[in-house]
């Protein structure tokens, strides 16, 4: 297995560990692919796949009621129902703006919990981290963002958001196309886009400059960056997903040190 550590001398970081894979397990790691943090607003994916089993399952449906007035689980899974980041205010009706919104999460989470009679973590446990075998990832508190995990567990969800086997691929497919795609809004901490594509929960890559991805990245990459200084991609062109986890807050350092290194990993390993 390769050695991603000398790509990491120049983040400024205390700690990081990093790790890419294919569908078929891992290519490379770097640091401690074992080191358990809060993975911040990576948790999304994790709480957006739980939304496409329950919707296979039939515990939900992507356009019935939920959040505020005239809002669906579609509207709050894509950031697009028009609550704030956080609390219940309304910055616009929904299918308006796209609002990058922690409370839009928290209440797909809560109307999960009420559909199935089960809280919302118990659900997330049962439907996907038992499932893939995720043996270091656990929510503590907020489902936008109190999930803890590692780089081991990640690469494995990576796998299967590249073969998925928890629901079919064109589920997949659908939560990671734009929905609301004409929605112009911001990618807090990076900039304003219009339009500013977003699948359910999936980020999308998409035309945006500058971005967190490489400059070699495709435009349907998908996948989310957290607060934390985590990310997780997906570049389904390249068959390769890409995991990493520092601790130290995001800003302008990630934004100089993630591309670069993103590049590099597909230079490596795209079509291996």
């Amino acid at each position: 297995m390769d050695d991603l550590s000398p790509l990491l001398k120049d983040w400024p970081v205390e700690q990081a560990a990093v790790g890419v894979t294919d569908a078929d397990g891992t290519l490379a790691v770097g640091g401690d692919p074992a080191w358990r943090i809060r993975i911040a607003s990576v948790s999304k994916l994790l709480v957006g796949t739980a939304a496409l089993v329950a919707l296979e399952e039939g515990a939900v449906e992507l356009d019935e009621p939920a959040g505020p007035d005239g809002s669906t689980v579609r509207h709050l899974l894509a950031h697009a129902s028009g609550l704030a980041f956080a609390g219940n205010r309304l910055l616009a009706a929904p299918g308006q703006r796209r609002i990058y919104s922690n409370s839009g999460i928290e209440r797909f989470a809560e109307h999960l919990a009420t559909r199935t009679g089960i809280s919302f973590g118990r659900y997330l446990q049962e439907a996907v981290i038992a499932p893939l075998g995720l043996r270091d990832t656990e929510l503590h508190g907020s489902p936008a963002y109190g999930i803890y995990s590692t780089v081991d567990d990640l690469l494995r969800y990576g796998r299967e958001l590249l073969a998925p086997r928890l629901v079919s691929a064109d589920t997949l497919a659908d939560a990671t196309r734009a929905h609301f795609p004409d929605l112009a809004g911001v990618l807090p901490g990076v900039g304003n886009f219009h339009p500013n594509p977003w699948g359910l929960t999936f980020e999308i890559r998409g035309d945006k400059k500058p971005h967190w991805t490489g400059k070699l990245s495709s435009p349907h990459t998908f996948g989310h960056f957290g607060g934390t200084g985590t990310f997780l991609w997906v570049d389904r062109d390249a068959g390769l997903a890409c995991v990493a986890l520092t601790g130290r807050g995001f800003d302008m350092w990630a934004m100089k040190a993630w591309p670069p290194f993103t590049d590099e990993v597909l230079r490596r390993y795209a079509g291996r």
